[in-house]
């Protein structure tokens, strides 16, 4: 993914063995490799193969099963349905398998059969999204391991979602969207769906010309239902192509606004563009933080009815966009009062040139710095990070409590996932709520 640093993903940055991801062969499918290996006849065969991809339909994938004896924890078991063409079938998930060495996120089959599965132990808070290529390449896959990586490298690129699950959601670093799973004990995410019977906001697309990085910006400006509401409340939002785009984040502050979790509220949300737009724009840079402080945000105020009180104002983002909240709020805090800050890539600093991958730090981090040596802002923060980031949840409980030794109010969330819109959409509806949520005027 542009943006983050390589992790091992199987292990989570606390150490803790308890959220590792642990291969397994799951209930169901046991169960049916034993029911094969008693049939009498290939038509008991066939019937036994049949009834479970009707189940599997039915049910939905991936298989989430409970484990004996143990309730902290589910099989999570990803199914695929070859054909005689099929060759392999690679699983990729977000931040569960190992990318430097994919053979490990291969499907495997039951013999016989057009069952292809791979199963995993998972925390039952676990939520996350995935993709799955099947490989029907002539000829057999290559034996040695470095030419077997090198083919499932370029498999990946072929990735798609899962046909048997329904749940999608929209990627930046993908053209394809990604399936979505969650466990019985993830956070529960109320605002997510589009709701029926509710009033609707209006999202609208700006060409924004000014002396932003780039030139001329579309920016995405939502507006709340009704009128009449006074100065709103302000959120400003990185990728704004992907929230309101791809995301249908409207349909979130429609219904949190309808449950009165967060009071009418605008959110102005500028167009990333493209991955190397958004490594020009984002991180650290003056440049950008200044587009939003010095043009966006007077811009909006005189258009619409919005705040100019930076302790209504928050501005948003995640990953590089983490950093850039983050920097928003630091050095310009007479705009910003709140910065929310997802899974930020604290890794970045100046100087680092674009592109990925990128080797964990040494040392304090970056921005950590900056905050440590300056005096505290009037801001409030709120982080989020996801177990299995590898050092970037690490970095995150660094700034976190640089930050409560400085007097900030801080508040620091980590969550049983990857670096990910599945985790973040729901975590931005708690900050919002959170932050903005107490804004009665």
């Amino acid at each position: 993914m542009s943006g983050t640093p390589p992790t091992s993903a199987a292990r989570p940055a606390d150490g803790s063995a308890d959220v590792r991801p642990r291969p397994l062969t799951g209930p169901g499918i046991a169960r049916l490799t034993e029911q094969l290996a008693a049939a009498a006849t290939d038509g008991e065969r066939e019937a036994l193969v049949d009834g479970f991809w009707e189940r599997a339909e039915r049910q939905g994938t991936p298989l989430v099963e409970e484990i004996d004896g143990d309730p902290d924890h589910r099989a999570v078991t990803f199914l695929w349905r070859g054909h005689r063409a099929t060759r392999q079938v690679l699983l990729v998930a977000n931040r569960i398998g190992d990318r430097g060495r994919l053979a490990g996120s291969l499907l495997r089959r039951v013999p016989g059969t057009d069952v292809w599965h791979l199963g995993y132990r998972l925390r039952a808070d676990h939520r996350g999204s995935y993709r799955m290529a099947a490989d029907v390449s002539p000829g057999e896959p290559p034996a040695d391991p470095a030419g077997l990586q090198q083919r499932l490298r370029s498999l990946s690129a072929f990735a798609a979602p899962d046909p048997l699950n329904p749940r999608r959601i929209a990627s930046r670093w993908n053209a394809l969207d990604s399936s979505v799973f969650a466990l019985p004990r993830a956070p529960a995410q109320p605002w997510a769906a589009r709701r029926a019977g509710i009033a609707r906001g209006t999202v609208e697309r700006h060409r924004r010309t000014g002396t932003a990085p780039g030139g001329d910006r579309d920016v995405w400006v939502y507006r709340p239902p009704g009128e009449g509401h006074g100065d709103l409340p302000v959120l400003v939002l990185c990728d704004g192509d992907m929230w309101f785009g791809g995301l249908r984040f409207q349909d979130t502050l429609d219904a949190m606004i309808a449950d009165g979790a967060v009071p009418p509220l605008a959110v102005l949300a500028p167009d990333a563009v493209d991955n190397p737009t958004r490594w020009q724009d984002l991180g650290g840079r003056d440049p950008y933080v200044r587009f939003l402080a010095d043009e966006l945000l007077p811009w909006a105020a005189g258009r619409w009815p919005v705040t100019t009180d930076p302790a209504r104002t928050a501005v948003a983002g995640q990953s590089l966009g983490g950093v850039t909240a983050l920097y928003a709020a630091h050095t310009r805090p007479e705009r910003f009062g709140h910065a929310i800050a997802q899974s930020p890539s604290l890794w970045w600093q100046p100087g680092r040139p674009p592109g990925v991958p990128q080797e964990p730090i040494a040392g304090t981090p970056w921005l950590v710095s900056r905050f440590a040596t300056a005096e505290r802002r009037p801001v409030t923060v709120r982080l989020d990070v996801g177990l299995h980031e590898g050092p970037m949840a690490g970095y995150a409980r660094t700034l976190r409590d640089t930050l409560d030794a400085h007097g900030y109010p801080v508040t620091l969330t980590v969550h049983n996932g990857g670096h990910d819109y599945a985790c973040w959409r729901g975590l931005l509806a708690d900050a919002l709520a959170a932050v903005l949520g107490g804004d009665r005027r």
